[in-house]
């Protein structure tokens, strides 16, 4: 017999959740016309440019199951390439070899993108039908990552949608002086030791398989 899950916060705080939209909307009221006009299904010269200037773009999907993932996609500027109004592509480069995004997008089809620029702090969000592709001349295209990835995805634009600085002026995410000092944070090695849960593993034997990972991490 499985033994019970145990209760969290999220448990007594769904009991009196919004149940649907109207109720959803009268919290917030409606949108500006400015909010919803901005919405297109194309890409305009100007977002082709932002996503030039993207060196991070965010990847979001869910299973067949509704499970959903949120994973990072980074490169030099312009890594993510658009192909026409209405396609980009992203290289995908070497990682963990979870896939845990790809598998997402050949269940679903569907993939959302959030466009990130350093310094900048408006952000571009991109939605649409996805694929996985291998086609050899699309990926001998993606090399702005090393050399041609084992696939790219491909991202068939249904909404393009510039989104506001607010939360990234919130954040400070582009303010040193405002970022917390290395010593009051966890480190990369901390984090994923503790995740594993190996009594035989010691902080100095991930510090050593991360620096071994990154070195190759190109390649």
């Amino acid at each position: 017999m499985t033994s019970p899950v145990a209760s969290s916060a999220f448990d007594s705080l769904r009991l009196d959740a919004v149940r649907d939209q109207e109720a959803l909307r009268r919290a917030y009221g409606l949108p500006s016309d400015a909010a919803v006009r901005k919405q297109m299904t194309e890409l305009t010269e100007q977002t082709q440019r932002l996503i030039g200037c993207s060196s991070l773009v965010l990847v979001a999907s869910a299973d067949a199951d509704g499970n959903c993932d949120v994973s990072p996609r980074g490169g030099p500027a312009g890594f993510v390439a658009v192909l026409d109004a209405r396609t980009v592509a992203i290289p995908d480069a070497t990682g963990n070899k979870r896939l845990d995004t790809l598998q997402n997008v050949v269940a679903t089809g569907r993939a959302g993108l959030l466009f990130v620029i350093p310094g900048r702090t408006t952000t571009l969000r991109v939605n649409g039908r996805a694929c996985v592709s291998t086609r050899p001349e699309l990926l001998s295209r993606l090399t702005a990552v090393g050399k041609p990835p084992a696939s790219a995805l491909v991202v068939g634009i249904e909404e393009v949608y510039p989104h506001c600085p607010k939360s990234l002026l919130r954040s400070a995410a582009w303010k040193p002086e405002q970022w917390l000092s290395a010593d009051a944070q966890p480190t990369s090695a901390e984090v994923t030791l503790a995740q594993l849960r190996l009594p035989e593993l010691t902080i100095a034997d991930v510090e050593q398989t991360e620096a071994d990972s990154l070195k190759y991490r190109y390649e």
